[in-house]
């Protein structure tokens, strides 16, 4: 299985999603090897065999020795931020006299890298025992295709988010065409939920029958609790956004709607919480409606961070523009935080305990918020029997229909 993060070391819900399946592949008995690009010194797993793709050797591959690295591969980031964070690397090396040489290991910008993975890919194919190959979004196609050349066994693709989610339907012609060549070249296509399949069929030409839906899930660990009692500040009620700050998530949408909340109640603080391309944008447009001082930046959570915001909070909204799939309302239910989210995500499709909401009427967000933070009746409602649904989304669900997807590409290869 290729990937691009692994818990702890990811930026988002792919690396969650990653996690989560390989844990109930594993509670079916299936054995996965899990390739990322890089990771930390000691970087390891109970429940996976976890390969660090970068400066492996054959003996590295015989042993399984997992080395540090120092690349700048982030989930998300564009070529032109991967340009900026590579001269600031280097700026601060020769400030402190060090050698530059080898900083750009992967190349100028992300596409070579992407490229690089793929070469690291087809050597651990040549020396790894293995039946299906399984590659997640399109930074992993490549390193996908490279393993199927050769080893000759049957490719199962993951898609995530598309680039037309990515980019509110303005996608990047190279990553379209990454995109593309993976989902062709896959003897079977994983979507995460119903929109996403009719998104690949449409827009990259794929046959539907090529195309499983495999709808995502959460975990449960010792973290997940009952509600905890704790404020911010004050008794104001807490509305949480949590995810990128791009505009496939909607934070300006959710930011708009706050402006009309507290219109009508003062007593309400918004957190927004992650970090992305529309950071500033959104921090400036804060102070420019007059509410900064009710909306709270944390940044990007990671870990217990991220169950703590959900606890913390009153409701959780999730305004997203375009979403295959949205695994934080499913996480916020876990912490027993009733939810609002948008009619275009994927997990709208299976989730019936909450409320939906177009994204763009900001007027019906406002209202719905307002009824939840406002009608106990309403939000104890919404609290208990989202609770008794989120247990049913459990990973070894999709883990099952991925074995499936597995038997059905093996026998059509034999």
């Amino acid at each position: 299985m290729f990937g691009w993060e692994f818990p702890p070391f990811n930026k988002g819900g792919l690396g969650t999603a990653c996690h989560g399946l390989t844990k109930g592949l594993a509670n079916h008995g299936c054995h996965v090897t899990f390739v990322i690009p890089k990771a930390p010194l000691g970087a390891s797993s109970s429940h996976v065999n976890l390969i660090v793709a970068d400066n492996l050797t054959l003996a590295d591959l015989k042993d399984v020795d997992l080395k540090e690295v120092d690349a700048l591969l982030i989930p998300y980031i564009s070529g032109e931020e991967y340009g900026e964070r590579l001269g600031a690397v280097r700026k601060v090396l020769m400030q402190k006299g060090l050698d530059t040489q080898h900083v750009d290991v992967y190349g100028k910008n992300l596409y070579e890298e992407v490229w690089r993975y793929g070469q690291q890919a087809r050597l651990i194919a040549m020396h790894e025992d293995f039946d299906v190959i399984h590659a997640h979004d399109w930074m992993t196609y490549q390193a996908g295709m490279q393993a199927k050349q050769v080893s000759g066994k049957p490719l199962v693709v993951h898609i995530h988010a598309t680039e037309f989610d990515r980019t509110g339907g303005h996608p990047n012609q190279l990553i379209y065409d990454i995109e593309r060549e993976g989902l062709h070249a896959a003897d079977q296509v994983c979507a995460v939920s119903n929109y996403t399949k009719q998104m690949v069929v449409r827009h990259y030409g794929i046959p539907a029958e090529k195309v499983t839906v495999v709808h995502n899930a959460v975990e449960f660990n010792e973290r997940t609790p009952s509600h905890v009692q704790a404020k911010l500040y004050g008794d104001d009620k807490v509305v949480l956004f949590l995810g990128r700050l791009t505009l496939q998530k909607g934070p300006d949408y959710f930011l708009s709607a706050a402006k009309r909340v507290l219109e009508h109640d003062k007593n309400v603080t918004f957190v927004i919480a992650g970090d992305g391309d529309m950071t500033p944008f959104i921090i400036h447009k804060a102070a420019e409606m007059g509410i900064a001082n009710k909306v709270l930046f944390t940044g990007f959570l990671r870990g217990p961070e991220i169950d703590r915001a959900y606890q913390m909070a009153d409701l959780y909204v999730m305004p997203s523009v375009s979403e295959p799939f949205g695994i934080t309302p499913l996480e916020a239910m876990r912490n027993n935080t009733p939810v609002i989210i948008s009619k275009t995500s994927g997990v709208s499709e299976v989730v019936r305990h909450c409320l939906k909401v177009d994204f763009w009427d900001i007027d019906q967000m406002a209202n719905k918020m307002l009824s939840v933070l406002r009608h106990a009746p309403l939000h104890r409602e919404l609290q208990r029997r989202g609770k008794e649904e989120v247990h049913t989304f459990t990973w070894d669900v999709p883990a099952k229909k991925c074995l499936e997807v597995y038997s059905g590409v093996l026998s059509r290869a034999s």
